[in-house]
C-alpha cells in the first residue's frame, strides 16, 4: 500500500456501521479496508501486517469478537503496535477496563459523534506513522553508539525529540520497543512541561487540527524562548536509565501512568502509559512532576 495514504481497517458485523464510518472517513482521504467479522479481520491482518496503520474494531460480534482479536494482535509481533479503536456500546467502567488491559487505548462509543471519530482516528494514525518512522530509523545502526555508556543532551523542538528518540533507541536492546515510548515521554516534557499545553487545551487542539501549529507558535514566544528538556542517559551492565527533565512547573503525574477508563474515548492522554507499559522496566516521575526516571533492566523486556 501507499506509504503516503494511510490505511484502516473496519471491523463491524452491522453493514449500516461500515457504512457510516466509511462515509466519514472517505472524506479524510484515508485507504480503507472492510472487514464483516473477527476472522475475516484476522486472516486479512496476518496475511498482510504492515498494510494497517489503525484498526476500527467492534467490540461485539459474533464468533471471534473484537476483545479476541485484539489479543491476537497483541501477541503478534508485526501487529502489537498497530492502534486499535474500539467500537462499543459498553460504557460500563469494568467493561472498559477488560478492553484497556487487553490493549485497547483508543474507544468510540456508538452511536457515532462525526468530530470525536475523526479526532480519534486522526490521532490514533499520526500516532502510528510517527512511530512506524521512529523505528525505521532506530534500526538503522550506528556501531559506535553501542559504546555509549553516559550522555547527556537538550532539546526544545518536536523535531529534536524524534531525533533523539531514535538516537538513543539505538543503543538500547529493543529499539523498536523503546523509541515508542522514550518519544512519548520527551514530546510530553515539550508541550506539556515547557509550553504549558493543558490536557484540556490538547483536547481542543486535536479536534480543530492545530496541535503541532500551537506547539510552534509558543516555541516562538519569548517567555518559552530559553526552555530545554534536559535528557541523561546511563548504561551499566544491569540497566539502562534515562532521565527527562523539562523547565515546566510539573503535573499530576499520578493518574496518567495508568489508562484510566474516564479517559478511554478521549483523543489523547494515553503516552504515560504507553511508555510504562509497552517500552520500559519502570517509569518514574520525581519531584513536582517535570522530572521523569525511565528504566530497561537486562533481560527484562520482551
Amino acid at each position: 500500500m501507499s506509504d503516503s495514504q494511510p490505511s484502516i481497517l473496519v471491523v463491524d458485523d452491522e453493514l449500516m456501521n461500515i457504512q457510516i464510518l466509511v462515509r466519514n472517513l472517505q472524506k479524510e482521504d484515508y485507504r480503507i479496508s472492510v472487514a464483516m467479522n473477527g476472522e475475516e479481520a484476522w486472516a486479512l491482518m496476518e496475511k498482510s501486517p504492515q498494510d494497517f496503520d489503525a484498526v476500527l474494531l467492534d467490540r461485539i460480534m459474533p464468533g471471534i469478537d473484537g476483545l479476541e482479536v485484539l489479543k491476537r494482535m497483541k501477541g503478534h509481533e508485526e501487529l502489537r503496535a498497530v492502534p486499535v479503536i474500539f467500537q462499543t456500546a459498553m460504557t460500563e467502567e469494568h467493561e472498559i477496563l477488560e478492553g484497556i488491559q487487553a490493549g485497547a487505548y483508543y474507544y468510540l462509543t456508538k452511536p457515532y459523534r462525526k468530530e470525536r471519530l475523526l479526532a480519534v482516528v486522526k490521532t490514533a494514525i499520526t500516532d502510528h506513522v510517527q512511530y512506524k518512522t521512529l523505528q525505521k530509523e532506530a534500526r538503522q545502526t550506528v556501531d559506535a553508539l553501542h559504546h555509549l555508556t553516559r550522555g547527556d543532551f537538550s532539546i526544545q523542538r518536536l523535531e529534536e525529540a524524534d531525533n533523539l528518540a531514535s538516537l538513543l533507541a539505538k543503543v538500547c536492546p529493543d529499539p523498536d520497543r523503546v523509541v515508542l515510548g522514550l518519544w512519548e515521554l520527551l514530546i510530553n516534557a515539550v508541550e506539556h512541561g515547557n509550553l504549558g499545553i493543558t490536557y484540556e487545551e490538547k483536547s481542543e487542539l486535536l479536534q480543530r487540527n492545530v496541535w503541532r501549529e500551537e506547539v510552534d507558535r509558543r516555541l516562538g514566544l519569548p517567555e518559552y524562548a530559553n526552555r530545554k528538556v534536559l535528557v541523561h542517559f546511563e548504561k551499566t551492565d544491569d540497566e539502562i536509565a534515562i532521565t527527562i527533565e523539562d523547565m515546566g512547573p510539573g503535573f499530576d503525574w499520578k493518574p496518567f501512568l495508568e489508562l484510566s477508563p474516564d479517559r478511554a474515548f478521549d483523543a489523547h492522554g494515553r503516552g504515560i502509559a504507553l511508555a510504562g507499559r509497552y517500552s520500559f522496566t519502570s517509569i518514574e516521575y520525581q519531584g513536582n512532576g517535570n522530572t521523569v526516571r525511565a528504566v530497561i533492566r537486562s533481560g527484562a523486556q520482551g
